[in-house]
């Protein structure tokens, strides 16, 4: 019987998804990055310092792999301490409530010379599903034998849409923040 239900499960996950390899990201060599308009002409940039994840990696098809990342969003950095206080506060993030952002693929597709990873993106406490273009720019080994993947992203959402609502006016017209943030992803991860 034990021998059948292993025969059953092979045949419903497929021998591809035993294929993948589990890569983890590899913090020193990843970075989160955002942009979001500031006074309506210029721009802010920061970056998350913590998270985790892994990719579920199958080099021989890559719309059989599946992601799961996790940041910290007590980990948000502008390189201004004020702000990021502000942007850990109520008024945004909310860290204290709300601990982490996190993304999990259900779905790979292939577009073009790259890719989309379908799944829910969680911010704030709201989830939304979102359609997370990227590349691979392959995979290599490194000094110490060990195999990397490497991929880079960038998607635009608006803040708004996860509940980060807060804004000021400006006296000559327009908002102290913009709605739109860009989010850039350039990962590493080790197998």
């Amino acid at each position: 019987m034990r021998k059948l239900l292993l025969a059953v499960l092979f045949a419903l996950l497929g021998s591809s998804f035993l294929l993948a390899d589990t890569y983890n990201l590899d913090k020193v060599h990843t970075s989160v990055g955002f942009t979001v308009s500031h006074l309506v002409i210029s721009h802010v940039s920061g970056v998350f310092r913590d998270f985790n994840g892994t990719i579920n990696y199958d080099a021989a098809d890559p719309t059989k792999s599946s992601i799961d990342v996790h940041i910290i969003s007590n980990s948000i950095t502008t390189g201004d301490d004020k702000r990021d206080g502000h942007l850990k506060s109520p008024d945004f993030f909310d860290v204290a409530k709300f601990p982490e952002l996190t993304f999990k693929s259900t779905s790979i597709e292939k577009k073009g010379d790259g890719f989309i990873a379908h799944g829910p993106l969680t911010i704030h406490g709201v989830t939304k599903d979102v359609a997370l273009p990227f590349t691979i720019a392959g995979t290599v080994k490194d000094q110490m034998g060990r195999t990397r993947v490497v991929a880079q992203s960038s998607i635009t959402i608006n803040r708004k849409d996860y509940g980060l609502v807060w804004n000021k006016p400006l006296e000559g017209g327009g908002m102290l923040v913009g709605d739109d943030v860009k989010i850039d992803l350039n990962v590493e991860a080790v197998k």
